[in-house]
């Protein structure tokens, strides 16, 4: 062969090597894309329960703190009561006993 021709022929050779790979590159397996949903999902599902987890226990929280409200009003007004009654008989006058 001609050097001339041994040129074009490595020049073919090299562009029909750059054109495959470049083909080749671009192209994923299903299996590929299945394997990364598959990890990215059960991470969200970890992500999923911790979630739960964490409004399960701030939905207790909130209902703890308002049963502790609402006892504490209960509270107040049983002083609220108790304090009319000392008033009223610190008010009294006061007679000797004897």
């Amino acid at each position: 062969m001609t050097p001339r021709v041994n040129g074009k022929l490595g020049v073919l050779v090299a562009a029909s090597m750059v054109v495959g790979s470049l083909g080749l590159g671009g192209c994923v397996t299903r299996v590929y894309v299945d394997e990364q949903i598959t990890m990215v999902s059960g991470r969200i599902d970890v992500v999923d329960r911790k979630a739960t987890d964490a409004l399960a226990r701030a939905d207790a929280a909130a209902a703890a703190a308002a049963a502790a409200a609402s006892e504490a009003n209960r509270a107040n007004q049983r002083l609220d009561v108790l304090e009319g009654r000392v008033n009223a008989l610190e008010s009294r006058p006061r007679t000797p006993r004897g």
